[in-house]
């Protein structure tokens, strides 16, 4: 199960929230960690539509190959990218004059989270949930 959904606007954001959510249902996941994907995913495509313009946001239910049961969130685009990610990931750091809890807020709310990024060239950011979270 994956679902690509082109992000240009705050509607394409909600839409993928809402996708990502019914994934993450039909996986199994409980209400509090279908609402911490959502959060993640309304993150991600708010940092694509506020600073690449426009991106991909990427949903796929995962299955392991020791039976764990997961969801894979990619956030993609060819914008800016991030010129300092140290500072990016710090608690309370914005170029928005937002709360800062974006990019550590997500963090914070999956089991593995991966960002590549480079200047002039975009940011994938990719994040996982598991199902029984072990602590990966």
């Amino acid at each position: 199960m994956q679902d690509t959904i082109q992000i240009l606007s705050e509607t394409d954001a909600i839409v993928a929230r809402q996708r990502g959510r019914e994934i993450a249902r039909q996986l199994g996941f409980s209400v509090v960690d279908q609402t911490r994907i959502a959060i993640s995913i309304s993150e991600l495509a708010r940092n694509i539509i506020l600073y690449a313009g426009s991106g991909v946001v990427e949903v796929t239910a995962m299955h392991g190959e020791h039976g764990d049961v997961g969801i894979e969130v990619l956030a993609a685009d060819n914008g800016p990218g991030i010129a300092d990610l140290n500072l990016a990931l710090l608690d309370g750091y914005s170029t928005s004059n937002g709360l800062g809890m974006g990019l550590p807020g997500t963090k914070r709310l999956m089991d593995e989270f991966q960002i590549d990024t480079v200047p002039g060239a975009g940011t994938r950011i990719t994040i996982r949930k598991w199902l029984n979270s072990r602590n990966y």
